[in-house]
């Protein structure tokens, strides 16, 4: 099925390689704290490796799609991971970045066409629609692998809190992803599931649900009980709410540094 993609259609994106990159290089800064702004290189490394999950998050459900029967996913350049052939780049990348930056929140976004009436099978279109939150839930486990591990010794202070705020993001994305609301990811693992009834009676609401979710997510009670969850997740993991505050402290380098040992004493 998928012989009829070609190798330029598959090839990876220099702009993809180019966002790795800097993952890299500022992981590097934080963990060997080669910086003149340790902030600022924990916010190279958690802004990079949020726009690389949001590829990999989009590149899962393009890659389950065309293995669903969507051939056309390859002539779109869904598979080069390049996030500027994505339907709307502000509401994939932009806009999920601004989240980071105002609120330290993993906005979820839609960004990949798939033509589904190619694809035959409810397990299939739910499948699609699971893939890009599982990719969070990976990615979360990665970032948070040194804290359930028991490894964190062997990992710098700096570099260890970047990966608890970079793992928060990951989490609050999964979370919201698996929502059932039209709109996201949650729904369209049910969708295929519904009467075409309900279908029809919910897909004009389709366009507002994530703008739903984060107006309910202003009310103080809900958002208490969201970040609450959020929390009891990553102490799971074994990520402390110590490690993600001072990572989004960092994080907010214009702020300027952070004084931990204040906090210590």
């Amino acid at each position: 099925m998928t012989t009829a993609i070609s190798r330029r259609d598959r090839r990876i994106s220099p702009v993809f390689l180019g966002l790795f990159a800097i993952m890299v290089v500022s992981a590097w800064a934080v963990w060997t704290e080669y910086s003149a702004s340790p902030g600022f290189a924990v916010f190279l490394f958690v802004v990079s490796g949020w726009v690389v999950s949001l590829c990999l998050h989009e590149y899962a459900h393009a890659r389950t799609a065309l293995h669903g029967g969507d051939l056309s996913i390859g002539a779109k350049g869904y598979l080069t991971l390049n996030p500027l052939k994505y339907t709307h780049v502000a509401l994939s990348i932009v806009l999920p970045v601004i989240f980071v930056i105002m609120g330290g929140i993993g906005l979820p976004g839609g960004a990949v066409f798939i033509e589904r009436h190619r694809i035959q099978g409810r397990w299939k279109h739910s499948v699609i629609s699971a893939a890009g939150p599982l990719t969070n839930v990976l990615f979360a486990a990665a970032l948070t692998a040194p804290f359930w591990l028991g490894a964190t010794d062997q990992v710098p202070e700096l570099f260890r809190y970047a990966l608890a705020f970079l793992a928060l993001l990951q989490v609050t994305a999964a979370i919201l992803n698996f929502l059932p609301v039209p709109g996201l990811d949650g729904y369209g693992v049910i969708e295929p599931w519904l009467s075409y009834r309900i279908r029809r009676q919910v897909e004009p609401y389709a366009p507002f649900g994530l703008l739903a979710v984060f107006g309910i997510l202003w009310i103080p009670e809900v958002n208490q009980a969201f970040f609450n969850a959020v929390d009891a997740l990553m102490r799971a993991l074994g990520v402390t709410e110590w490690d993600t505050y001072w990572g989004q402290e960092f994080f907010r380098f214009w702020q300027g540094e952070p004084d931990i040992a204040e906090f210590r004493s």
